[in-house]
């Protein structure tokens, strides 16, 4: 019975070392890949590593922004794909919060405005409501 005994405790400690080596194995692949990953998101040109953190809208403004001030828009892309970069900024850029970061230095980025309005159960934007109000009118004073 102590041979047996002594014959599970050698298993034991070979199952042991077997899954301590496996589990080293893995730890060592996961370390691996972490620095893969974060030497390609160095790699990835800063408008790269700026959309994968755009949320709701974020790349319209985005795009917007580069195409009024492309120049200025350069510039603040680089300054937030470093701090991206650095970990400073890690939550979601909706189009909000880019639109109020380009306001707040200095860059006045126009956003395409539409207002809807329900008429007879549809939706129709404010100015068709407008025009068609004015033709009705224009055509009350001409029958009078």
């Amino acid at each position: 019975m102590k041979e047996e005994d002594k014959e599970l405790e050698i298993l034991k400690a070979k199952r042991l070392a077997e899954m301590e080596k496996n589990l080293a194995q893995q730890n060592n692949q996961e370390e691996k890949e972490t620095v893969l990953s974060n030497s390609d998101q160095n790699k990835l040109l800063p408008r790269e590593q700026i959309i994968q953190k755009l949320g709701y809208r974020g790349l319209e403004v985005l795009s917007n922004a580069e195409s009024q001030f492309p120049n200025e828009t350069k510039l603040v892309e680089e300054k937030l794909a470093e701090l991206i970069q650095s970990g400073e900024i890690d939550e979601v850029l909706d189009g909000g919060k880019l639109l109020t970061l380009f306001r707040s230095v200095g860059i006045r980025v126009r956003m395409e405005n539409k207002i809807n309005v329900e008429k007879d159960g549809k939706f129709v934007s404010i100015s068709e409501k407008f025009v068609k109000q004015t033709d009705d009118s224009n055509f009350e004073e001409d029958e009078n």
